[in-house]
């Protein structure tokens, strides 16, 4: 079926339209010069039929059906619908909305699923939200409700989340929408809401906004001239937090900020230079920052473990921190997760059982080294932490009378199943067990049948 070929013909719709309201789908039908009849004619070229049909409407359908199926065509409602949301002229439709200052029409547009998304952000940018919140009129909680329907993934699962303000919080962590993150964040109630209790629900959602890794830039730079000291620190600590941002954040003159961007892995060359030169927080910057030959000298004297923390060492940096011959040094690379494997087995022939510790409780470490640490008593708690441990050890482990061991067992995600249904039945390791991620993820999918 083809819209255009309808103009200045007849078609029959029994019962009621369904994305529509009915006032709106006769006025599109006299925009498209389609004439809309209730009962049969010879006039009529297509049959739809509706929502809401009495048992007279479906009979009369199944009976024209019978008798006119090759001259008439027939449809259901959710089909013509589609087809004529395709025909929508945008323009006209928001120009009229806006002479018209037709709230309830507007609202209607909004409610409609089967529009685009290009023109439903276009109409919820006209909405006016009367500087009320998302749920505080009728008006405003349909609205809401319809932003939410219409993004939220797998609705059906958690069907109230529509009428609740966190259900906003729950959409932009899921999304990767970024014209959806940016039409949530303009949204009036949102824009009242910067200087609110950091508890508030709508406080809940600029920080979900403010971390969600798709939120445009246009976004979080308005956030950084209009936002709270908290919301600023995420912004701060985001890797993709360029130099202009960063300096916009540092001309904040806000401590709290500037130490948040002290842990920034990309912070620029210029507030390197400054920050440094404060010294207040420069151990973060040690710890985090993006090494280059350059940062790696201007640290190394005064912080040379943190340095050795640090997950962008490279070879020859790493290779400097053991020439320093500091044990604390060699403790600290030794849990780094991105040690050098030659580095590691340099460090591994150091005696010190500090140094060992560390390096079996690395999850980097090679699985073959671990094995072999198996075969000594003292190394079980540290293999006990490490999730690569392989898993036989791992069970092996389970079977230890050593109360650290299990303890670390119960907490080690890579724990299997079996043994952590084990530990759970002793009463001091029961809470740690449920406290372990990997263990409620796995109820929640085989006991209780949630996606996780």
């Amino acid at each position: 079926m083809n819209l255009k070929d309808l103009q200045n013909k007849s078609i029959l719709l029994f019962g009621k339209s369904r994305a529509f309201s009915s006032d709106e789908f006769e006025s599109q039908m006299k925009f498209h010069k389609i004439t809309l009849c209730k009962e049969y004619n010879i006039e009529v070229v297509l049959v739809v039929d509706g929502k809401m049909m009495s048992p007279y409407e479906h009979i009369a359908s199944d009976e024209l059906y019978r008798e006119n199926s090759k001259e008439i065509e027939f449809i259901a409602i959710d089909a013509f619908e589609k087809e004529l949301a395709k025909y929508i002229d945008a323009d006209t439709l928001l120009m009229s909305l806006k002479l018209s200052h037709d709230k309830q029409r507007l609202k209607s547009f909004l409610q409609n699923s089967i529009l685009g998304d290009e023109l439903f952000f276009k109409l919820l940018k006209m909405y006016s939200w009367r500087g009320e919140d998302f749920f505080e009129s009728d008006e405003n909680r349909d609205v809401s409700a319809a932003i939410i329907l219409r993004f939220y993934k797998n609705i059906e699962r958690n069907h109230n989340v529509q009428y609740a303000t966190s259900g906003f919080m729950h959409l932009i962590v899921q999304t990767e929408n970024k014209q959806l993150i940016e039409a949530i964040a303009q949204l009036e109630p949102l824009q009242k809401s910067f200087t609110l209790d950091a508890k508030s629900s709508n406080y809940t959602i600029l920080t979900a906004i403010a971390t969600q890794t798709a939120t445009p830039k246009s976004v979080l730079n308005h956030f950084i001239k209009k936002s709270s000291s908290y919301i600023k620190t995420i912004i701060a600590m985001r890797d993709d937090c360029d130099e202009e941002m960063q300096i916009a954040l540092y001309n904040s003159m806000d401590e709290d900020v500037h130490e948040a961007l002290t842990c920034n892995l990309n912070l620029c060359e210029t507030l390197f230079c400054k920050l440094i030169d404060q010294d207040k927080f420069t151990y973060n910057i040690a710890l985090h920052v993006r090494l280059n030959i350059g940062y790696f000298e201007a640290l190394l004297q005064k912080y040379p473990q943190e340095l050795a923390q640090n997950e962008s060492l490279s070879i020859d940096m790493q290779a400097k921190l053991i020439s320093l011959h500091v044990q604390s040094i060699k403790v600290a690379l030794a849990s780094n997760f991105k040690i050098d494997k030659n580095i590691l087995l340099e460090l591994l022939e150091d005696d010190t059982k500090e140094v060992k510790s560390a390096i079996y409780k690395n999850s980097a470490t090679p699985q073959r080294l671990l094995e072999d640490a198996y075969e000594r008593r003292e190394n079980h708690f540290s293999l006990a932490c490490n999730e690569n441990t392989p898993k036989h050890i791992l069970k092996q482990l389970g079977q230890s009378s050593d109360k650290k061991v299990l303890r670390a067992l119960a907490q080690n995600e890579s724990t299997p199943v079996d043994i952590l249904y084990q530990l759970q039945l002793d009463s001091a390791l029961a809470r740690v067990v449920k406290e372990n991620p990997a263990f409620g993820k796995y109820i929640q999918q085989n006991s209780i049948g949630w996606e996780v």
